[in-house]
């Protein structure tokens, strides 16, 4: 079986918006279940109706999962880690640049950068740091 490494993301509460908003970004396919589907329960109403594990898989491959933190467990925000994309196709990934600044914070617009490539870095609406590289063409 082939290995992968995926982004898994937390969320406090707010999982399912935050899930759909990449499945808008990315495309692809996004599944996602509830603790109450996997019969957890919490002292905290409503905690049945967070997700516990959520799934997208994007057509060009990006695979990215995430779930609620449930009330209970230690919340750390997004910790000290950032999302990385990069490659050379320029339309999609300014596009998906395009895509995530939706709400979100820009820490360096997207232009070129000093070793040639375009690069940019913003944190989006949810609290997830992301970096956008487009390599320049030769």
């Amino acid at each position: 079986m082939a290995q992968t490494l995926n982004p898994y993301l937390n969320f406090r509460n707010n999982a399912r918006e935050a899930m759909e908003f990449y499945k808008s970004v990315f495309g692809g396919e996004l599944s996602m279940n509830t603790f109450g589907e996997f019969g957890q329960s919490s002292d905290h109403p409503g905690s049945e109706n967070l997700i516990m594990h959520a799934f997208l898989e994007s057509p060009s491959g990006f695979k990215l999962m995430g779930a609620d933190t449930p009330p209970e467990m230690g919340y750390k925000g997004a910790g000290n880690i950032t999302v990385s994309l990069s490659g050379d196709d320029e339309a999609a990934l300014t596009g998906y640049w395009d895509k995530l600044k939706d709400g979100a914070s820009i820490t360096l617009p997207l232009a070129k950068a000093p070793w040639g490539d375009s690069f940019g870095m913003l944190t989006d609406r949810f609290g997830i740091a992301w970096m956008v590289n487009i390599g320049a063409t030769k």
